[in-house]
Parts: C-alpha cells; structure tokens; sequence
C-alpha cells in the first residue's frame, strides 16, 4: 500500500523463538546502530524490529520507542501494520484453495462474482485468478473512483458496492497478462473472491488457513485488547502521528497486522526451517509465473523475485499511512530477514543489505531547509495538467487560487510550496518537484525528488 502522505511507489525495487542466532555476516551490535543511526541521526523512523532466521535459528534486534518522548521500547511482540506485505497471504491462500481442488489459477475472476457484476475483458481474453496475483491483470493500481472521505484513513469507507462499480465500469488498456503493473486493486479483488468462496471474511480465511498451522497468533486485521495494547502508534515519513488504516473492502491488498515473531514463523515455514502442513503450499507460491517484470526481477504468486549479485531474493514490502514493512528470503542460503517500522519511510535497503551485502544501505544527507519564495502564483496555471509517473499512475497538478495542489493517484491532494519559479516543496513530506520546461518556455515534464531518487514524469495533458 500507499500511504496518503508518501510520494513514492512501494513494490518497486531501486537499483533484510528459536534459542540459536541465525548466520549473517553483522553482530547484533552492528544491526543496531544501522538502526540508530536511521532513526537518530537520519530522522526516518521512530521505532524500528530486525528479524533474522536461517538453519541455527532466529533473532531479534530492535532500536527505538513506541512514541516519541515514551519510554516504552519496540521489540519482537510489538504490532505494526504490514501493509502490503499482506498481499501474499493472499496468494497463498489461493495456491491453497487450488491444491484443495476448490479453484484454479486459471479461472476466471468473473466465475466468483455476482453475475451482475461485469469484470472487463479485452479482446476474447478475461482476467484470471493468476493475472490478479501476479499484477498482469491491466487492472488500475487504484480503483477510478476511489475518493476517500478522510485522507488519514483512506480505504475504510470504500464499499463493496464501489469496488463493483469500479470493475463494471473499467476498460483495460492494454492486453491481459501482457505486462506486470502493480495493482493494489487487483489484489483487494482477489481477497474478496477468495472470501466469497470460502463464505467467511477475509481475515477469518487467514486466522483459520495460515496463522493457526504456524501458530501465528498475534496476525490479525480486528486487535483484541491485548494485541491493541501492544500496537506501536503509526508515524508519517515527517514523524508525525497517523491514524491506523481500515480495509474492509480490499482487505487482501494490505490490511493485516502482526509482529517480528509471527512473521518469523511465517519465513521459517517458507524456508522449510520448521516443519509445517503448510510449507508445500507455500514452496508453491514461490515458483515464478511472469518474467521480466522489471531489470532483473521476475513476479510469483504474490512474491517479487530479484536476481542480482548472484543472489535469489524473494521478498515483499509494504507501506500504510504510519508504517513500513519488508518480508524477505534467499531460498538458496535458507535466510530470511523481515524489518517492522512504525514511520512510513522505507526501510527496505536495510533489509536486502542484511540478506546480501552487496545491496547498499541508503545514505541519507542532512535535510535541506526549504523557504517559501514570493511568485507571481498565476505561473501556476502553466505547470497544471496530468503527468504519467509510472504506468496508471499520475501527478495531478491543479491551482487552487493562490496555492498549487499536487495528488498522485490514489492519495489526498497536498499543498507544494514555491522555492523559485520551477522548484516547489512538500512541507506534509520530505519530497520535491522541479517542473521542466523546453526551448519554447512551456512545461513539459516534472521530476520527484524524494529519498535519494529522481524520477520524471511526463505531461500528458
């Protein structure tokens, strides 16, 4: 998931209870003060877990606080929200109701819905079970009509009648299974028909097939007392305080909660550390299904799988208003990392660089200091209009009388701040916008500045 606030795309890879440690080539010691130095010195985090487990078994390293200014510690039974480290839960789910001969991959979406709902199709092709798990579905990453009442909590008044309006109205744009495209529609749609087919929620699809054989049993989307207890409150990328996100609708795109220690149990049993009546099922969910879905990185059933400096990693990441999460694994070593954070910054280059030291950690300067500069606002009107950021997803830029309005798919609109004619600010985030101009003066591009990454986007109208 997205948060609100946050201008990157997560899932896009730019270019970591048992008694023994597990193998690494970092001390306990030297994982800590990567954490310290991120939250301390950089400013991206509050509080942040490390979990590791390979053959000799699991640990734990954490740095940081619930809140700042508490004294309460993070640490391997802390809850966070895991956003879209969700999705492939749901994938297993689907390989396990295929093994249980309940469905099959190619299948079509259509078969699962209520007749009057009209899944589009293109060509003489329909949008299968397997396009869905694999983001080749040409579904939009967002549903088109997707405007949430509370920008702090976007996904929770989103209806199963909208998300049928949505589906009934849609026309692809390119042909199904034809390119991957990260869809957290796709992926909400598929945790509802595996719901409808099961005829229980969601979560309870979850508890009953996945958390209970691992004994997993603080993953949950509803906390109880106990777990609400033990939640770490949500932070923005700026450290602010966030709300907790609700999905009721597409659940299955990111709405689960859990801890270091589940998720361990979960990497153990897809590593075959641990012995599971789920690890075949999960084994399954491994196997690549779409290829070259980006330089060097191939898609499974959920999973992304990048091949770089020798190594296999298959891992997911995910991201909500107040969290950042990464599941990850080198199924030839037999390792796996997963990293919890209550801030919504990324920590994902933390996490590959455990599993392969060839991945660098992010090196973040000090933040630049931004001040507002007086301009003419009606050179606004020139840098309004659409720009194509990534396939199906978009800046909007729009003047609202003496402000300029920025909203990429999917999230809020937030106010940018002029520091010269051209280079505007996000004060909500860390990010900037530079709107590129050609030998005629007119605007034809901007480009985002935002954690050591610059990519541009295109007008289009």
């Amino acid at each position: 998931m997205k948060t609100t606030t946050c201008i990157t795309l997560c899932c896009v890879m730019a270019a970591t209870q048992f008694s023994h440690a597990a193998e690494t080539s970092l001390t306990d010691s030297e994982i800590k003060a990567i954490l310290r130095e991120r939250i301390e010195v950089a400013k991206k985090g509050i509080g942040m877990v490390v979990g590791l487990v390979d053959e000799r078994g699991t640990r734990v390293v954490s740095y940081g606080r619930f809140e700042r200014g508490s004294g309460r510690d993070v640490d391997g039974n802390s809850v966070f929200e895991i956003g879209s480290a969700t999705k492939v839960f749901t994938t297993v789910l689907l390989q396990d109701m295929v093994e249980r001969g309940k469905m099959k991959l190619d299948d079509p979406v259509a078969k699962y819905l209520p007749k009057s709902v009209h899944i589009p199709t293109r060509g003489a092709k329909e949008v299968t079970l397997l396009d869905l798990a694999t983001h080749t579905s040409a579904l939009p990453r967002m549903p088109d009509n997707f405007k949430p009442k509370d920008p702090h909590n976007p996904y929770a008044d989103f209806t199963v009648a909208q998300l049928y309006a949505c589906l009934s109205g849609c026309t692809l744009k390119r042909d199904i299974g034809a390119k991957y495209e990260y869809s957290n529609l796709g992926m909400g749609l598929l945790g509802h028909v595996l719901a409808l087919k099961a005829g229980k929620s969601y979560e309870a699809l979850v508890v009953e097939q996945i958390c209970r054989p691992l004994k997993m049993d603080n993953t949950r989307i509803k906390l109880d007392a106990k777990l609400k207890a033990r939640l770490a409150p949500g932070h923005t990328e700026t450290l602010e305080p966030q709300a907790n996100w609700d999905l009721p609708t597409l659940a299955g795109a990111g709405a689960l909660r859990s801890t270091i220690n589940d998720l361990l149990r979960f990497l153990s049993a897809n590593l075959g550390l641990t012995k599971s009546s789920l690890t075949p099922t999960l084994r399954k969910s491994h196997a690549i299904r779409f290829r070259g879905a980006a330089p060097d990185l191939d898609i499974a059933l959920g999973w992304h799988v990048a091949h770089k400096f020798g190594s296999d990693i298959i891992w997911h990441n995910g991201q909500t208003g107040g969290y950042h999460s990464f599941i990850g694994f080198d199924p030839n070593k037999r390792r796996g990392v997963v990293i919890l954070s209550n801030s919504a910054n990324s920590i994902d280059d933390i996490a590959l660089h455990l599993l392969e030291s060839q991945y660098k950690l992010a090196d973040f300067k000090p933040a630049k200091e931004h001040k507002v500069a007086k301009i003419d606002y009606k050179l606004y009107d020139a840098y309004a209009g659409r720009y194509e950021l990534a396939p199906n997803v978009f800046f909007t830029i729009r003047r609202d009388g003496d402000r300029l309005m920025a909203q990429l798919t999917g999230q809020t609109s937030l106010e940018i701040f002029p520091e010269s004619d051209t280079e505007f600010f996000y004060k909500a985030v860390d990010a900037q916008l530079t709107f590129v101009k050609n030998a005629k003066g007119e605007v034809t591009a901007l480009i985002l500045h935002q954690n050591g990454q610059h990519p541009a986007a295109v007008k289009v109208k």
